[in-house]
């Protein structure tokens, strides 16, 4: 009886925790950084922060970038400036809490004032939940959730390394306990970036993979952030545009990794997206996302990729209308076309671009037996959080996971006398020169 009466209540007060939720999403003060985009962008940020005489800064990053050299006209030009920082590049993917205890430490440490995060989501992310964990005196499990610090932190600024999450833009950081296997959410509005430099360069030595699973990460950004019931017409317009330039330039991002015009407008639409989501919201694909990356280390882009088209054929009905406006946005119809049309030719889309850019229709690390905690987990997160076109029940969710188990191990294949060899080729597609852009502000 007891469940009975706290399942009636939650039916009840959710949608209206919900509206009143959407009512303050659309009035809340979310501070938007200064971007400096454009090859160089790196360097020029590294000037900007040496203006700003902090006492000492510590640079959030990976082994990987330091590897590779990837900070040195940032930190050359600090360096010319007078600033003093120190380098933590301890960040693997997810952001574990043990390494934010470390990142923590180090700041304290080295009694810094400011915090550079140069990196991937992961690295952005820790970024933030250092500095609001070290301004507050407190350990990040006690910052989960909605503006849990009474201080701000320390001023933030953002390298990002990829074009995909748009943390440097937006108010959440999340982070991974690998004690239990979840991903944790901190949001608080002060932990934006102050600044940003969207740098194409960074970006040209993005093995395709990596670019895939990004740009379509951050076409889920979008596409979520445009469908929920949060959107106001600045988050629909950064939305729109965001898919619109995915459409465009990910193929020839993906194709050729040195186009320098195609890395930094998807270095953009990433960043429109992230200002989008970050007011709007997201939906069942990151819920069900974040309980995958949790489990089995699944990066959340390529976690995001698989299960966008299963997501948007749920909902295809109760969002036929948004999700026709995005169809006309990607040049996939024309003004006039049914929206029914229109819609199933968007999901259509998803899902080519999906095989064309690689990504798997099946994650091969879930398990049939952890489907019912997954989907209840997801539900969780998603019916308790996220303005949602149409609301799944846990059923609907343990289906679609269903559809992405792995397929069984298949029998080895019989061998031929005489194999034929084929070589697979790829047709070479002639695109125009993309032009320059000649705004750089959303």
């Amino acid at each position: 009886m007891t469940s009975l009466i706290s399942d009636m209540a939650r039916s009840v007060g959710l949608p209206a925790l919900k509206r009143a939720a959407g009512v303050v999403t659309r009035v809340l003060p979310i501070p938007q950084p200064m971007l400096l985009v454009g090859p160089g962008a790196s360097e020029r940020l590294g000037q900007a922060i040496g203006a700003f005489a902090h006492r000492r800064i510590l640079i959030v990053t990976d082994e990987v970038i330091v590897r590779l050299g990837l900070m040195a006209p940032m930190t050359d030009a600090l360096s010319k400036a007078g600033a003093e920082f120190d380098v933590f590049d301890q960040v693997t993917p997810d952001a574990p809490l043990p390494q934010i205890e470390q990142g923590i430490a180090r700041f304290n440490d080295g009694d810094c004032d400011a915090i550079v995060a140069f990196g991937g989501g992961s690295v952005m992310d820790a970024a933030k939940a250092i500095g609001l964990s070290a301004a507050n005196h407190r350990h990040p499990r006690e910052l989960v959730g909605y503006f849990k610090g009474l201080h701000g932190p320390a001023p933030i600024y953002a390298v990002p390394t990829t074009a995909g999450t748009g943390s440097e833009v937006t108010v959440a950081a999340v982070v991974s306990d690998p004690e239990h296997h979840k991903k944790l959410v901190i949001a608080d509005t002060r932990i934006v970036p102050r600044m940003a430099a969207l740098d194409p360069c960074l970006m040209t030595g993005l093995p395709a993979p990596i670019t895939a699973a990004t740009g379509m990460d951050a076409l889920t950004h979008a596409v979520e952030a445009y469908i929920g019931q949060w959107g106001t017409d600045f988050t629909d317009r950064m939305a729109l545009a965001a898919v619109g330039m995915i459409y465009q330039y990910l193929p020839l991002a993906f194709d050729d990794g040195r186009n320098l015009v195609a890395r930094e407008m998807m270095a953009l639409a990433s960043t429109y997206a992230g200002l989008a989501f970050t007011r709007a919201n997201v939906g069942y694909v990151h819920a069900i996302a974040h309980q995958l990356g949790g489990l089995y280390h699944t990066p959340h882009g390529l976690a995001n990729a698989i299960m966008l088209p299963p997501v948007l054929r749920f909902s295809v009905v109760a969002a036929q209308s948004r999700l026709a406006k995005l169809a006309l946005r990607a040049r996939l119809g024309a003004p006039g076309e049914p929206e029914s049309q229109l819609a199933q030719k968007f999901l259509d889309s998803v899902e080519a671009m999906n095989r064309s850019l690689g990504i798997p229709r099946q994650l091969d690390a879930l398990r049939d037996e952890h489907i019912a905690e997954l989907a209840q987990s997801a539900c969780w997160e998603a019916n308790t959080n996220y303005p949602v076109p149409r609301v799944m029940s846990r059923g609907d969710c343990e289906a679609m996971l269903r559809e992405i188990l792995p397929d069984p191990t298949p029998a080895k294949p019989v061998r031929h006398p005489k194999p034929v060899a084929r070589k697979a080729s790829r047709p070479k597609v002639s695109r125009p020169k993309a032009p320059s852009p000649k705004s750089t502000r959303p």
